[in-house]
Parts: C-alpha cells; sequence; structure tokens
C-alpha cells in the first residue's frame, strides 16, 4: 500500500471517528444509549447533560446553562454530521480541533487535566487539528469576469 493511499485511508478513518464520536455524544444526553448510570452511558437524559455543563461552565450564570446545553448540542451534531459526510473537510475539522479544545480546557480547570487525558479530549482534538491539515482542500471555483461592452 502506498503512502499516499495511507494517508487516504487514514483521512476517512479519522473524520468517521470523530463524527461518530460526536454523534454517540447527542445519543447520549438524549438517553438513546441507555439510562443514566448504564453501561458506556455518561449522562443518559437531558438533565444529567446539563448539570455537567454547569460543573463545567461554573463561571457562567446558571440562567446560561440550559442555552449553552442546547448550543453545544446543536454544534456538536453539525460538526459530526458534516464529518460524516465529508462536507467542507478543513473547515470542519479545525472547527472541531477549536470545540474539542475549549472542552479539553473547561474540563481540566473544572475536573483537573487528568479528566480530559482519560476520554481523550486532548487526543481528539489533536486528531481533528490534524485532519484539518491533511484534509483535501476543497476545489476553488474560478469566476468569470462579465464581458465588457
Amino acid at each position: 500500500m502506498t503512502p499516499q493511499r495511507v494517508l487516504q485511508l487514514s483521512r476517512v478513518f479519522l473524520r468517521v471517528a470523530l463524527g461518530i464520536t460526536f454523534l454517540i455524544s447527542i445519543c447520549d444526553r438524549f438517553g438513546w444509549l441507555g439510562p443514566n448510570g448504564s453501561r458506556n452511558v455518561s449522562w443518559g437524559d437531558w438533565s444529567h447533560f446539563t448539570q455537567y455543563v454547569a460543573t463545567l461552565n461554573w463561571f457562567a450564570p446558571k440562567a446560561l446553562i440550559p442555552a449553552l446545553s442546547g448550543v453545544e448540542t446543536v454544534i456538536e451534531t453539525a460538526l459530526g454530521l458534516a464529518l460524516l459526510l465529508g462536507i467542507y473537510p478543513r473547515i470542519v475539522a479545525w472547527s472541531s480541533a477549536a470545540l474539542l479544545s475549549l472542552f479539553a480546557l473547561t474540563m481540566s480547570v473544572a475536573l483537573g487535566v487528568v479528566a480530559p487525558l482519560s476520554y481523550s479530549v486532548f487526543t481528539a482534538a489533536a486528531g481533528a487539528l490534524l485532519l484539518g491539515s491533511v484534509a483535501a482542500p476543497q476545489p476553488v471555483r474560478e469566476h468569470s469576469a462579465a464581458p465588457s461592452a
């Protein structure tokens, strides 16, 4: 297998892995993976998820936590779907890296650095950053100049 082929397969594998990771997290917060306390379930419902968001964002006013939880969910859903579908791979990968870096930072401050290391948040952020660096660039459309009169 050529190095170019390995790179191509690696890009797809990393893009799909990151996309599924975002979407599994979405499923967890809506209880689609099972109730809170079940095996491999972090939250199990929206209530436990918003409590976790409040813990990580201890500095934010409590009134903003539901909105922050919703915005985070929308962004993660959009990024997860875009990664799976290969839409704007470079922009989506770098956006994912930024979001995951913010998660790692807030987790480190609120819970200690071991938490994001245990959940591989730094690794996912680094993978997303690498994916953005090696993603195939979107073709640039050439604009034809209007004929002069």
